[in-house]
């Protein structure tokens, strides 16, 4: 089906677009669907997955590549089987995730996991089960299934909406599925893009303390402004991880390097603690010793995103943040 506007974006040919190096051209969107809905961006928040997909980082990236997964805008045209209600002009959002199987036999689809379903499409560099390549939001419209494209809230201004479809929702479900809340000791590490939404969504649940763990104490203020109560600088106290041992109920790591102190951050639970890794380094995670697991029953493991009923839920708690 024609439509009387052009699909145009930055696109990237190689991995040395990463440097900027994005050329501004047409594209062909996945073909029409009566379920899709074509979205004019107004806003695309930007990701670090952008920058390790135009340099084929985590795998070779399939050139030419629209990233951007972070998408606001308005609805100009939507398929007569569309969900969620969407109707023309109302103002929507795309997050990290396009498209899943959707099949009633799927179990993480049945359960409202879609962000885990095996047939999972990214918004930008993966390919329908049609074939058709998938395009984000660096461009002018975007094409996406409707099942995975939320109506905005009045209250949150698109500048903001935009990167809780991805950054806030990445730390949301995590501390949300982990028990954050009151009675809860929770720490973050990384006081960067995910970070900040760790904090005010740890914050927001009701944590009793809210620690922000960061290289140095430049971003101890911005932390405090954003819910933590604690801040631990790891290179300004050489016995950071002895001061505060077994201190946290839960940690999240939205780290994107592969040289961390994974065993130090470990020493921070409590017995039956929880570390869950979000941040994606494109080199492997550092060894560590099966005894920092063992002796106090602590759980690692990690979290991709969230589904479309965790990002509408992450927005109830924006009133929480200091912007509103």
């Amino acid at each position: 089906m024609s439509t009387d506007y052009k699909f145009q974006g930055w696109l990237g040919h190689d991995p040395k677009s990463v440097q900027g190096n994005m050329k501004w051209e047409s594209y062909e969107p996945k073909k029409w669907s009566d379920s899709d809905v074509d979205i004019e961006i107004s806003h695309c928040g930007v990701c670090g997955s952008d920058l390790h997909t135009l340099r084929s980082g985590w795998k070779p990236t399939n050139y030419p590549c629209c990233v951007g997964h972070e998408i606001v805008g308005r609805a100009v045209k939507v398929g007569s089987k569309a969900e969620r209600g969407i109707k023309v002009g109302d103002r929507v959002g795309v997050g990290a995730q396009s498209a899943s199987c959707l099949k009633p036999d799927c179990e993480q689809c049945a359960n409202g996991e879609e962000n885990h379903c095996q047939g999972m499409i990214n918004t930008y560099d993966s390919h329908f089960s049609n074939g058709d390549k998938s395009y984000g939001g660096y461009a002018d419209y975007a094409r996406v299934p409707s099942h995975f494209v939320l109506k905005i809230p009045d209250a949150i201004a698109s500048e903001d909406a935009a990167p809780m479809l991805c950054g806030g929702i990445t730390v949301y479900s995590p501390l949300k599925k982990n028990g954050c809340g009151p009675g809860k000791r929770v720490g973050i590490i990384g006081v960067g893009g995910l970070g900040h939404f760790g904090l005010l969504y740890a914050k927001a649940l009701g944590a009793d303390q809210v620690v922000a763990i960061s290289r140095s104490s430049t971003k101890k203020a911005d932390a405090q402004k954003m819910g933590a109560t604690h801040f631990i600088a790891t290179s300004e106290d050489e016995e950071w991880a002895t001061h505060n041992a077994n201190t946290l109920d839960l940690l999240i790591s939205t780290v994107s390097s592969g040289d961390m102190p994974l065993e130090k951050y470990l020493m921070l639970l409590r017995v039956k603690g929880t570390f869950v890794q979000v941040g994606a380094p494109e080199e492997p995670m550092p060894a560590f010793n099966a005894f920092s697991l063992i002796m106090k029953g602590i759980k690692i493991g990690g979290s991709a995103i969230g589904a479309p009923h965790e990002i509408e839920a992450g927005f109830l708690y924006s009133k929480h943040s200091p912007q509103h």
